[in-house]
């Protein structure tokens, strides 16, 4: 794979950051990876792991980047930009990996220079699991990155707009372009709200009175446990999704609770025909995921136990 930067900085070594890291090093993209985070105990960690070159100071990390990548949480990102702002080169491009863009693009458009090009962008990656360790170089391989260029930037901007889906689909990823408005109403319905829905069925099965929380754990079937996955997600990350998304997600969520009264009608009133056809909907969803290549069809997909 050819080489598409000669030097890359990281802001923020979690799962993302530490995967952008390794994934540029394993395929070649980037010749020198700078790194900063702003947690010391994390900065030693992926002195440890051998992630790049570790910066106690985050414009000292970004100085001479050709991109620098936000990988911190949507609320961080203003801060974070704050931070590296003035080391940053003349002509650099500046992209996040967060997901949300319409607020990231407001607070981010406020703090950096104007000789930058900012492309916001958001990796549809990622695991339960946060931190350093956690990071893996084949993390974008056939995954969704979403870039959402911003209008009216400059002649020169469409070509760091090219060179950036150009890192990262040497990185494995698929790349599509979208604005930022519409990106946020897309997540919401795919990934914010099946994640409240997840953190709130594992905390209503808690505090549920009419079973313990040993049996609940005991006999969790392939639903709820598949609902923990999702609800062990890195909380303050979800935090601030849902506010910096609360537009996107309460119109989705006011959809939701709608149909959810419709099908808690249908139970009470035993309109089975109703119930099997949004089943079959819904099953028929699964088999299109499935030949998308965005999960697997093995059984029990594909978990030996």
């Amino acid at each position: 794979m050819a080489m598409v930067f000669d030097r890359i900085a990281i802001i923020g070594i979690g799962l993302i950051g530490a995967s952008i890291a390794r994934a540029a090093r394993e395929y070649g993209v980037a010749n020198t990876i700078h790194l900063y985070d702003a947690n010391p105990t994390v900065r030693e960690r992926a002195r440890e792991l051998g992630l790049g070159e570790v910066f106690d100071d985050a414009e000292k990390a970004v100085a001479k980047a050709e991109l620098v990548v936000l990988a911190v949480p949507v609320g961080a990102m203003a801060a974070a930009a704050e931070a590296c702002k003035r080391g940053l080169k003349i002509g650099a491009i500046v992209t996040d990996v967060g997901s949300v863009k319409q607020a990231v693009v407001d607070a981010l458009k406020a703090v950096l220079p104007t000789f930058v090009y900012f492309i916001p962008g958001h990796p549809l990656a990622g695991t339960e699991h946060s931190g350093p360790d956690a990071g893996f170089a084949s993390l974008f391989q056939n995954r969704w990155q979403i870039l959402t260029p911003l209008p009216d930037q400059g002649a020169a901007y469409p070509a760091a707009v090219d060179q950036l889906e150009e890192f990262w689909r040497a990185l494995g990823a698929n790349v599509e372009r979208m604005d930022a408005a519409r990106h946020d109403v897309v997540l919401a319905v795919t990934s914010h709200l099946p994640h409240l829905i997840a953190f709130n069925i594992v905390a209503m099965a808690e505090d549920l009175e009419s079973v313990t929380e040993s049996e609940v754990v005991k006999f969790s079937a392939s639903g709820f446990r598949d609902f923990t996955r999702i609800a062990a997600s890195d909380p303050t990350m979800w935090r601030d999704v849902f506010l910096n998304n609360r537009e996107a997600v309460l119109e989705v969520l006011g959809r939701f609770s709608e149909d959810l009264a419709a099908l808690q009608r249908a139970i009470r009133w035993s309109e089975g025909d109703t119930l099997y056809d949004l089943f079959d909907r819904a099953r028929r969803m699964r088999r299109e995921v499935i030949d998308a290549g965005q999960d697997t069809p093995a059984p029990n997909w594909g978990r030996e136990n």
